[in-house]
């Protein structure tokens, strides 16, 4: 199901011996377009220190109750890496991170979340590392050595869901309104959309652009160059945060602009707009 980044803001972090804190932004990476972690706000128990939670300790969430239950302990949050909000997040950063809990690494792997989709897969002990677990660790450990020494220098690309709201976009031939909200899908963690709102350019509506038709997102200029014209953009489905969002929905999107969807067996013609 998709949900708006921006109704995650207090949602309530449950580590397994109590509250952690509320989720205050998202940060996602621009390349694969996935959330990887939750930004919470601890409040008077860590004298609101900020901390990182990844999807990876998220376990069946309570929408209802706007909780999200994770399996790590205030202990693990208390002494987990300190983080300074106000600045990018390296890759040195993240590896000290995933190192503390023992997770491995998103990057290291051809999938969304390493070698799989969703990032279930990557909780050490996981099923999915076979029979021999001792024998499958090491040739993880080894495998982890090489992509450290491999991606150490490279752009971790993490953005702020608060700080990139509000973004122009930039389509081939001009602006044509700016960034509102992102939609995510509660399984995979993927950014599906971004919401854009169009209508300080033209006095339109709110329409939806997927990340596999952004170019860039340029912290220079605050803004979000897409591959489509503006004309194809404004004529798109509209989007209403208030009504059902489904796969028929998409299709249309999809069918209006032309390109193939994400979504297995897909079989719109892609065309460049």
């Amino acid at each position: 199901m998709l949900r708006s980044a921006k109704g995650f803001n207090d949602y309530k972090i449950s580590a397994t011996d109590g509250a952690v804190g509320h989720v205050k932004d998202l940060y996602f990476d621009d390349h694969d377009w996935a959330v990887r972690y939750f930004v919470v706000d601890t409040g008077t128990w860590l004298s609101s220190r900020k901390v990182l939670i990844s999807p990876i300790s998220v376990h069946h969430p309570d929408w209802a109750g706007q909780m999200l239950p994770v399996s790590i302990t205030k202990v693990q949050v208390k002494n987990s890496p300190d983080f300074d909000a106000d600045k990018p997040v390296s890759r040195q950063n993240e590896e000290h991170y995933l190192g503390y809990y023992g997770y491995p690494y998103y990057w290291a792997g051809g999938g969304l979340w390493g070698d799989g989709l969703y990032p279930s897969a990557m909780v050490p002990g996981y099923a999915g590392f076979g029979v021999d677990r001792v024998e499958r660790e090491r040739e993880m450990e080894t495998y982890l050595r090489d992509e450290r020494a491999r991606h150490r220098n490279d752009d971790p690309h993490l953005r702020s869901c608060n700080a990139v709201t509000g973004y122009n976009i930039h389509a081939k031939d001009g602006e044509i309104g700016h960034v509102s909200g992102f939609l995510v899908d509660d399984t995979t963690w993927a950014i599906r959309y971004l919401v854009i709102d169009t209508t300080n350019w033209w006095g339109g509506h709110k329409v939806l652009i997927a990340p596999l038709w952004i170019k860039g997102v340029h912290w220079s200029d605050q803004s979000v160059s897409v591959d489509l014209s503006r004309e194809s953009i404004k004529n798109a489905p509209p989007y209403d945060a208030n009504s059902d969002w489904g796969r028929n929905q998409e299709e249309a999107l999809y069918r209006h602009h032309g390109r193939s969807g994400y979504w297995a067996g897909s079989a719109v013609h892609e065309t460049k707009v």
